[in-house]
């Protein structure tokens, strides 16, 4: 294993000190290893947090900041993180509004925003949840029940953010939330296994000749192993299995080609290239994308697909106004 670390079991703690370095905007909790915004937000609005195992960056402490996350909660590499944590974050950015907790279904971020939940109320703060389970390649994996919560995230968390941001209440914000839940998909490949820091080794073999084809973000199994085959043809295996989930025709369309850590944005780009054609044969019309590396799984090669059918109202969140290290524009 050859990786730009210290050793395995400081990863996080060190990258959260790099994060705090290279980021004004955000504050670190390094205790209880939690990212929060620099300036705390105003009194009287929505807050937002969101979280999960690290090893998806930018996802999700990326995206604390202005019209997105208040706070990230961070659990070790894979590893979701405790309802302690999730509790400290929820009280330190409750201003009187509540919070809207961001959940991808993933079986123990699950439980353990629940619990988190709990213990808000207990102390007084209303907590609502939205979960995001919109990989179509699997109904259930080694990790959820039901489908792996994925890409939407973070459409998702700009959207939410940006209506918390223009002062929405907790009521509102989740209902924007459900409707981003409710309309997005999304769906993965990968050319190569990724390496966690703590088990030194690639978590599965794949040979040089095949892919695999419906991937979740941690390198769990995807729906099948064949051959390696040319962009075109990978695109259509993205595009298709979400098509088939979902109708996008008549509505404009957010979509987001992300890559999974370890690809190069000249294949990203190529990648997208190959789905909008593809969309555009089926009669879809993409409004706003975005192309990179959002959601990732440590160095994995490979990319996925998320599409959300958006409306007007999505369109205008989406265009607020963002400044955090993995989005930013308007400011």
């Amino acid at each position: 294993m050859k990786k730009l670390i210290n050793s395995a079991d400081d990863v996080l703690a060190d990258a959260l000190k790099g994060i705090e370095a290279s980021d004004g905007n955000v504050r670190v909790d390094h205790t209880n290893r939690v990212i929060y915004r620099a300036e705390a937000k105003d009194s009287g609005k929505v807050a937002i947090i969101s979280g999960g195992g690290s090893g998806h960056e930018p996802m999700h402490g990326g995206f604390v900041g202005l019209g997105m996350l208040d706070a990230a909660c961070c659990g070790q590499v894979f590893t979701s993180p405790t309802p302690d944590q999730m509790l400290e974050a929820t009280t330190t950015v409750d201003t009187g509004a509540g919070v809207l907790h961001i959940v991808k279904n993933y079986t123990g971020d699950v439980m353990n925003f629940e619990m988190a939940a709990e213990m808000a109320a207990d102390a007084g703060v209303q907590v609502e949840t939205v979960l995001v389970a919109d990989d179509v390649a699997v109904q259930d994996s080694l990790y959820t029940a039901g489908r792996r919560g994925v890409g939407t995230t973070v459409l998702l968390e700009k959207i939410v953010g940006a209506a918390a941001e223009e002062g929405q209440d907790l009521a509102s914000v989740k209902a924007v939330a459900q409707k981003v839940a409710d309309n997005g998909r999304s769906m993965g490949m990968a050319l190569t296994s990724c390496t966690v820091p703590s088990a030194g080794k690639p978590t599965f073999d794949l040979p040089a000749d095949e892919m695999e084809i419906g991937i979740g973000i941690h390198g769990e199994p995807g729906r099948h192993r064949e051959p390696m085959a040319d962009a075109k043809s990978i695109a259509k295996q993205l595009v298709d299995p979400i098509l088939h989930d979902l109708d996008f025709t008549g509505a404009p369309v957010i979509a987001m080609l992300n890559g999974m850590g370890g690809t190069p944005l000249i294949e990203l780009y190529l990648m997208y290239g190959e789905v909008v054609a593809l969309l555009e044969a089926a009669g879809i019309k993409i409004e706003r994308n975005l192309v990179g590396n959002y959601i990732t799984s440590l160095d994995m090669a490979g990319c996925s697909l998320t599409l959300v059918k958006a409306d007007d109202e999505l369109i205008r969140l989406w265009d607020a106004p963002v400044k955090t290290a993995g989005l930013r524009w308007g400011l």
